[in-house]
């Protein structure tokens, strides 16, 4: 057996360096925001304790974090562990050179392509479009996919009229296809066309099944799938979750990201005082997400059927009719977290009433006042100048839920004063934020200049964040590296000479590595958080000073994180991958011509790629793509004897296996092993 300084180092030029430093105690730094970026929830809750008792209106009283309640604090730890909101790979960092002749699958939103009104003023029409005509650019093939209704009544009756529609709008010939109901794929259309629009997917069942088998052909001869439709990215679809499966690459496109960053904006303590203006019902069922509102806003605002809940909590007597049957107790508990933080509730205080005899009769009632025969229909003058003052000193405002309440006779008066009011802070230095269709619609109604206001249409996105869910459609989405490696604390010796595991598992094959070979870094990609998390667990224990993990997808993430390393990297390994469990011939799906050509680029001169795997195909199709991408730059290694075991290592040249190698070995199957040399020749 071949020793690991024969392997790796073949002229001879090992390194040794002094005694080792120890380790800084922070690993990563943050790199500096740019347009567009995201970071974990976890940072942005991370700052939100701050509070102290309440006031009902008027002005913003300081806030002091040790006033605030145990069961508050308990809540937002809980929280802070939920990345809700992962630093997803996006189109505009995806490399533009590899979408040429790629089959690119867009799940568009119909509710903004499809609409009538394709003003590029409006933000969503601008990056819907924008993502199409950049694919377009990049020389893309473009399979379009999306639900839209087209019953009897609706303006898009058939497959025909959406295509005729969206090249109109898209300025470029849209071509229909069938090729869902004929189980054919898309790609054979693509051969004639740029532009292939798929059936209304609101006919498959299959969709919001999330069936695989459906995904599958869905996805079929499809290299990239980019996600627009944000408005989805709370369910789990065919097309949004499954098809992430079966393409290589899986990234947000423009619309898609930059609503991503609004929905980050709402919870981001970047401007101070920030009011939440809620209107809507059914509080219990939002409980969580407004209290974790209620953790980073500086006043709450109830204007819809909900501000009769709040009344009642604050002591107020309220007519029982006008209650949440079941919401006591979870309106207690939001007005406990804004008392304990010191922040102003602000209810209505009068209401235009609607005498339920007299239809049409409307009269101006005070809050607490409401004589009996009369239903609250809209909020009244007085509650709108305590919003208006309340606001005056704000720089941030969100707007979500309508000002609705029980009568089927609700006033729109109210609703559209509250527009006007925000309309006029988003022209100035207030931030304002409208959440939800019928606010939208309010605010575009009531806007007469170009919406200088941030708009989220899909309430349901929304109130699902803030509950800490993981939106699944954003959670499909292959992860970009947010974060530099501080190098110098990851190791002791960080320009010693790096050895990288790429889908490293448990980790038991690196940190055999780091303990045997003390003079090398060792570095895993592991894209399962719950593997990478362990492996630290080990490598702290073990008191190792050359071996990290990292959690991320390393198909697209290898190339950024793997070049800022200081030291030569002399030796890659890709060993039994397996992306998919259930399908042995998915196996080597990771292994792609970016990662191929980015592990080519940053190997020195005689380094080398070590593959194995206990399928055949797989270890076969893992060669066949090492050689046909690797730039020329790498051929099978000579001291690898082709003539027998048919090409393969009979052995482990490292004398260390993984935990998989291990079991295969144990059950008496065969590995199939290959090393890869890079040539000295740098032309």
């Amino acid at each position: 057996m071949m020793s690991m300084s024969q392997l790796l180092h073949p002229l001879g030029a090992i390194l040794f360096f002094n005694n080792a430093r120890d380790p800084r105690g922070r690993v990563f730094k943050w790199v500096p925001p740019k347009s567009g970026s995201y970071v974990s929830i976890n940072a942005v809750f991370s700052r939100l304790f701050v509070g102290a008792r309440s006031s009902s209106h008027g002005d913003f009283p300081p806030a002091g974090s040790n006033e605030t309640s145990a069961k508050h604090k308990a809540f937002f730890r809980e929280r802070g562990e939920s990345d809700a909101l992962p630093y997803i790979q996006t189109l505009g960092k995806f490399p533009k050179e590899e979408l040429e002749d790629k089959v690119v699958m867009v799940r568009f939103d119909s509710a903004i392509l499809l609409r009538e009104d394709q003003d590029h003023t409006v933000q969503s029409n601008f990056y819907a479009h924008l993502t199409i005509k950049y694919l377009l650019e990049a020389r893309a093939r473009i399979v379009l996919v999306s639900d839209w209704n087209d019953g009897i009544n609706s303006k898009f009756p058939d497959l025909q009229s959406v295509a005729e529609h969206l090249s109109l709008v898209l300025g470029v010939n849209v071509v229909p296809s069938h090729c869902l109901s004929h189980y054919s794929p898309p790609t054979e259309a693509l051969e004639m066309v740029k532009v292939l629009l798929l059936e209304n997917l609101s006919e498959f069942k299959e969709e919001v099944c999330n069936s695989l088998e459906f995904a599958e052909t869905l996805s079929s001869g499809v290299d990239i799938f980019v996600n627009e439709s944000f408005s989805q990215s709370h369910k789990v679809l065919a097309s949004t979750v499954g098809v992430t499966r079966f393409c290589y690459s899986s990234i947000a496109g423009f619309h898609f990201e930059e609503s991503l960053r609004k929905l980050k904006d709402v919870v981001e303590n970047d401007k101070r005082p920030h009011i939440a203006i809620i209107g809507g019902t059914n509080l219990s069922n939002k409980a969580a997400a407004l209290c974790s509102l209620a953790s980073v806003c500086d006043g709450l605002v109830f204007v819809g059927m909900m501000s009769f809940q709040i009344m009642h909590a604050l002591g107020l007597l309220v007519p029982i009719n006008h209650l949440e049957l079941g919401a006591t107790k979870a309106a207690s508990e939001l007005v406990q977290v804004a008392q304990d933080r010191n922040i102003p509730i602000l209810y209505p205080k009068d209401f235009w009433c609607l005498n339920e005899n007299v239809p049409n009769q409307l009269e101006l009632f005070p809050a607490h006042a409401i004589s009996k025969g009369w239903m609250p229909v809209d909020i009244g003058p007085r509650t709108l100048d305590e919003i208006k003052t309340l606001l005056k000193k704000s720089k941030k405002a969100t707007w979500t839920g309508p000002v609705k309440f029980k009568s089927r006779h609700s006033s729109a008066i109210g609703a559209s004063k509250l527009a006007c009011i925000l309309n006029a802070k988003s022209q100035g230095d207030c931030d304002v934020t409208i959440v939800g269709s019928v606010a939208c619609k309010t605010m575009t109604d009531e806007s007469s200049s170009i919406p200088a206001f941030s708009v989220i249409e899909n309430a349901s996105v929304w109130w699902d964040f803030l509950k800490g869910r993981k939106l699944p459609g954003v959670m499909a989405l292959d992860r970009a590296y947010a974060l530099e490696v501080d190098w110098k604390s990851v190791y002791s010796e960080p320009a010693q000479p790096l050895v990288v595991d790429i889908g490293s598992g448990n980790g038991l094959f690196l940190l055999g590595m780091a303990k045997r070979w003390e003079h090398l870094n060792f570095l895993g990609l592991e894209i399962n958080e719950k593997l990478v998390r362990r492996c630290l667990i080990a490598v702290h224990q073990s008191n190792l000073k050359n071996g990290y993990f990292i959690a991320t997808n390393a198909t697209s993430t290898f190339c950024s994180i793997v070049s800022s390393y200081p030291g030569d990297v002399i030796l890659v390994s890709i060993q039994c991958p397996n992306p998919d469990f259930n399908k042995p011939e998915h196996r080597w799906r990771m292994l792609q011509k970016s990662l191929v050509e980015a592990v080519a680029d940053l190997l020195i001169p005689n380094g080398k790629v070590f593959l194995q795997s206990d399928v055949e195909a797989v270890a076969v199709r893992m060669k066949e793509q090492f050689l046909r991408y690797g730039k020329g730059k790498l051929s099978i290694s000579q001291a690898q004897d082709t003539t027998i075991n048919r090409g393969w290592l009979e052995e482990n040249p490292f004398g260390i296996r993984s935990d998989w190698e291990q079991h295969v070995l144990d059950r008496g199957a065969p590995m199939y092993r290959l090393m890869l040399l890079k040539s000295n020749n740098e032309q």
